[in-house]
C-alpha cells in the first residue's frame, strides 16, 4: 500500500479508468478532496457517478501504480500538480475541461508566465522551418514563453527557437512523461526539461493513442494567450488547436504563404475566419502584449530589420523620427540602420535621414 498521504489519493482516483477530468471534478464538488471520495460508500458515490464507475473506485487495485508516481514525482526537477496546488497554471483554470493533474518534468514556474502557441505541419517546409525558429526566438526574447506539442516539424522549430530566448519554452506531451514521442525528438526533450518545461495530463507510461492528441492539443493552447499557426494544410491538426484557442477566447494567428502551396491553405483558411495575419513576430506582440517586456535585443535579424523598416515607410526620415516611431534606443536603431544599409535596403541621404531602396 502507498503511504504518499493527499497526493497519492489524488493521483490514485485520477488512474480509476474511465473516470475522466469532467467527472473527477463533479466528484470533487460533491465530496471535497479526493480522499473523501476514495472514502465514500457505494450509494455515495452512485448518486453523482455511474454504478459501474463507482464499483471501479471500491475495487481499485493501484497501490503499485499509484507508489511508481510518488517515487517518479519524488526526482528532483519532477512534480505533480493538482487542481488544488496554487502552482496549478491559472490560464488552464479558465478552459472548460482543465485536467485534475499535471504531470511536469522542469520549470513548473514557465506554466503560468505569459505564452504562446506555436503549432503547424509535421512535414513543414524549409521556410516554415524557418519561420516557426525565428518568430519563437524573437517572442521569446521578448519574454513569451512558447508552447509546443514536441512533434517533428514546426513543433521542433518552434521549441528550439524558444529555447533560444529569455522566456524558454513548454513541450505538452499526449502521452506520459516517461515515454518519449516520437522517438527522435528525445534530445530535444532532454534540452527542453534543463531550462523549459514538458508537461502532461496522462499518468506515466501512457503510450501514444490517437485520442490522446486532440486532448493535449486543448492544454497546448489553453496554456497560451494566443495561437500561431506557421504552416498547415487544411486537415492538420494544428488547425485543432487553432479552434480550440478560438472556443477558449484567445487570440489565433497564421503567418500566409503562396497561394499554391498546398501548407498555406490551412493558414489562409483561418485567417479568412478572422485569425489576424501576421508578417513579424511585433504583429503578436502588440495583441498579447500585456505583461509582456519588449526590448531592443528582443528584435533582432530579419524580425527588427522588417519593423524598422515598416516605420521607416517610405519617405525621408532621421534617425529621432525611427527612435520615436519604434520605441528602440538609440543604439539599437543606429546598429539597425547599419545592418540595412549593408544590405541594399535603405539608403542614407544628405542632412541625416535615411530612405528604403526596397
Amino acid at each position: 500500500m502507498h503511504g504518499g498521504g493527499e497526493l497519492a489519493d489524488w493521483i490514485e482516483l485520477s488512474l480509476i479508468p474511465g473516470l475522466g477530468s469532467q467527472t473527477f471534478r463533479s466528484l470533487l464538488s460533491k465530496f471535497g478532496l479526493p480522499t473523501n471520495i476514495l472514502r465514500a460508500t457505494r450509494a455515495q458515490l452512485a448518486a453523482v457517478i455511474s454504478d459501474a464507475l463507482a464499483g471501479r473506485i471500491l475495487e481499485r487495485t493501484l497501490s503499485r501504480e499509484v507508489d511508481k508516481a510518488l517515487q517518479w514525482a519524488a526526482v528532483q526537477g519532477n512534480t505533480v500538480l493538482t487542481l488544488a496546488d496554487t502552482r496549478y497554471p491559472k490560464l488552464l483554470l479558465q478552459i472548460p475541461d482543465p485536467p485534475a493533474l499535471l504531470y511536469v518534468t522542469g520549470n513548473a514556474a514557465l506554466l503560468d508566465a505569459p505564452a504562446l502557441a506555436v503549432v503547424g505541419s509535421r512535414n513543414a517546409t524549409p521556410q516554415g522551418l524557418s519561420n516557426a525558429h525565428d518568430f519563437a526566438r524573437a517572442l521569446s526574447d521578448a519574454g513569451v514563453t512558447i508552447v509546443s506539442g514536441l512533434a517533428l516539424g514546426v513543433d521542433s522549430a518552434a521549441h528550439r527557437g524558444g529555447l533560444r530566448g529569455r522566456g524558454a519554452t513548454v513541450a505538452v506531451l499526449g502521452t506520459g512523461l516517461d515515454v518519449m514521442y516520437p522517438k527522435r525528438s528525445e534530445p530535444l526533450a532532454k534540452d527542453i526539461a534543463e531550462t523549459g518545461t514538458l508537461v502532461s495530463e496522462f499518468p506515466l507510461g501512457t503510450p501514444p493513442t490517437a485520442g490522446n492528441f486532440p486532448r493535449r492539443n486543448r492544454l497546448i493552447s489553453g496554456l497560451s494567450r494566443g495561437c500561431l499557426v506557421v504552416e498547415a494544410a487544411l486537415e492538420s491538426g494544428s488547425l485543432i488547436t487553432a479552434r480550440l484557442a478560438a472556443e477558449q477566447g484567445r487570440e489565433v494567428f497564421a503567418i500566409p504563404g503562396s497561394i499554391h502551396s498546398p501548407l498555406s491553405k490551412g493558414c489562409h483558411a483561418l485567417i479568412k475566419q478572422g485569425a489576424k495575419l501576421v508578417e513579424n513576430a511585433q504583429d503578436v506582440l502588440e495583441e498579447i502584449g500585456a505583461g509582456v517586456v519588449s526590448s531592443p535585443q528582443a528584435l533582432t535579424g530579419s524580425t527588427a530589420d522588417h519593423i524598422l523598416l515598416e516605420k521607416m515607410g517610405f519617405d525621408p526620415c532621421n534617425i529621432d523620427t525611427l527612435i520615436a516611431r519604434s520605441g528602440l534606443t538609440t543604439e539599437a536603431v543606429s546598429a539597425m540602420l547599419l545592418q540595412l544599409e549593408l544590405d541594399g535596403k535603405i539608403a542614407s541621404l544628405p542632412g541625416g535621414l535615411y530612405q528604403r531602396t526596397a
